[in-house]
Order: C-alpha cells, then sequence, then structure tokens
C-alpha cells in the first residue's frame, strides 16, 4: 500500500515527478523535460488512434513524457530515443520507481532507428539544441545549424513516409516542422502544444 501511494503522489505534480532524478536533472526540468499535463494531453492524443500501440518520443531526455504516458495508458508501448547515456540513465531509474513497465528507452540518435516499428510521434523540439540555447544540456555533443537543418529534414521525411492516420504531437515547435499532407486537428490558444493527423 505505501509503494502504491508512493507512485501516485510522483504523479501529481512536476515538482514530484522530477523529484525521482538528479539534482542537475531537476534544474533542468522546466526548459528541458514534458510538464506532466502536456504529456497527459499529448498521450491521450496519440494513443486514441485504434491504429498502433507504439508510441515513440524523438529526443526523450529523461523519460518524462514516456512515463507518464505509460503509466495512464499501459496498454500502449512508450518507446524514447535519446543520445546522450547519462539521460537513459536517469530515465531507467524513473521508469523503475515508478513501475511502468511498458516503457523502453533506446541509446541512439533518432537517425537510426526503422521508423516502421513507431505508429505515432510525440516530439519536443530536441532539434533545437543545435542553434543558440541559453540554458544547454550540456556540452557533450556536436550542435551546429547544420545538424539541425539535416535532423530537420529527415524528421520531415519521415512524417512525410508515414501512413494516413499516424498522429503526432508536438510541443513548442513551429509549424513548419509537420508537411502540409498532415492536419492540424487542435491547438488552443497560447499553449504550445500541437497535436496532428496523416490524411
Amino acid at each position: 500500500m505505501e509503494q502504491e501511494i508512493t507512485m501516485i503522489d510522483n504523479f501529481s505534480s512536476d515538482a514530484a515527478f522530477d523529484s525521482l532524478y538528479s539534482l542537475r536533472a531537476q534544474q533542468l526540468s522546466s526548459i528541458h523535460w514534458t510538464p506532466i499535463e502536456v504529456a497527459k494531453k499529448a498521450a491521450a492524443y496519440l494513443t486514441g488512434s485504434p491504429a498502433g500501440k507504439n508510441i515513440l518520443d524523438i529526443g526523450s531526455g529523461v523519460g518524462k513524457f514516456c512515463i507518464v504516458g505509460g503509466h495512464i495508458f499501459p496498454d500502449h508501448i512508450f518507446h524514447g530515443v535519446e543520445q546522450r547515456k547519462a539521460l537513459i540513465d536517469e530515465a531507467i531509474i524513473a521508469q523503475n520507481a515508478t513501475n511502468t513497465p511498458n516503457v523502453h528507452f533506446i541509446h541512439a540518435n533518432f537517425n537510426e532507428l526503422d521508423m516502421d516499428r513507431y505508429d505515432h510521434i510525440y516530439f519536443y523540439n530536441s532539434f533545437s539544441e543545435n542553434l543558440f540555447h541559453y540554458k544547454p544540456i550540456d556540452n557533450l555533443i556536436d550542435c551546429s545549424e547544420a545538424i539541425y537543418n539535416e535532423y530537420l529534414s529527415l524528421f520531415y521525411e519521415i512524417l512525410e513516409d508515414k501512413p494516413s492516420g499516424t498522429r503526432v504531437a508536438t510541443f513548442h515547435c513551429d509549424d513548419n516542422y509537420i508537411p502540409p499532407s498532415y492536419k492540424r486537428v487542435q491547438h488552443v490558444t497560447g499553449e504550445s502544444l500541437k497535436l496532428w493527423i496523416k490524411q
């Protein structure tokens, strides 16, 4: 019973959830990790499709979106791909602490994945760190405008190649990240979460 109460408390607020992470990861949370309420909305949309149960978070960081989504929607599998090993380690610790077995973290770059394995996509503009960022995660990976353009072009191509009915949720992204074959189905004014579906 005590363990169950602890798990519920972990999902009660961003501060409670972020306490699962190291101090450095907690300090980055307000800039780099998805807020719980945004994660809930995005996950509800991405799992609402009758087709496909595999959700991919590109640039999953410490795994917050995947763990929140996996906790609420246990019949779906949330995959997070992240190129920083230290963040994958943080994500796995949080996953174990919250007992979310339907979450899978992959230490890789998204351009190494077989995208046919994933049905719907969550994207919190992880490419933007290749441009100027006033609070970077670290200085351990190569960043440049050329890499940003390369990643953005590949992301665009991936979305173009996905079948009709594919759902995408973007957070803090320009509309031009998304091909015109996608229709925006919801966007609350003043909110940075946007929901899309491939026509």
